[in-house]
């Protein structure tokens, strides 16, 4: 059974830095979209960033674009999410999602329901 895992989560005052890991188990990395989504309590869930973990194609929302950083470590099945320079906005629930749709369907416009597989989420509280 695939799972995934999602760990990094805290407090952080405005400004910090944290990264998010998503560790998947039951299968190997092969030719995954993979996704971290974030919902904030009141509002709809957001996609911030994808890569594809063939080519290491990365897209990000403009909410995040130049402050969070996406990457893969294949050897350990982990995606990561790095988050820098975090403001208050940023505070959510955060989520790592996969499917094997192909790159095509790898940005954060993608429905969020082609995404199969969901992790369990972690959650972030950025202070200012």
């Amino acid at each position: 059974q695939v799972q995934l895992v999602e760990s990094g989560g805290g407090s952080v005052q405005a400004g910090g830095s944290l990264r998010l890991s998503c560790a998947a188990s039951g299968y190997s990395y092969g030719t995954d979209c993979m996704g971290w989504f974030r919902q904030a309590p009141g509002k709809e869930r957001e996609a911030v960033a994808t890569i594809y973990t063939d080519g290491a194609r990365t897209y990000y929302a403009d909410s995040v674009k130049g402050r969070f950083t996406i990457s893969q470590d294949n050897a350990k099945n982990t995606v990561y999410l790095q988050m820098d320079s975090l403001k208050p906005d940023d505070s959510a629930m955060y989520y790592c999602a996969a499917h094997r749709l192909g790159p095509a369907l790898c940005y954060p416009e993608t429905p969020h329901g082609v995404f199969r597989t969901w992790g369990q989420g972690t959650q972030v509280t950025v202070s200012s």
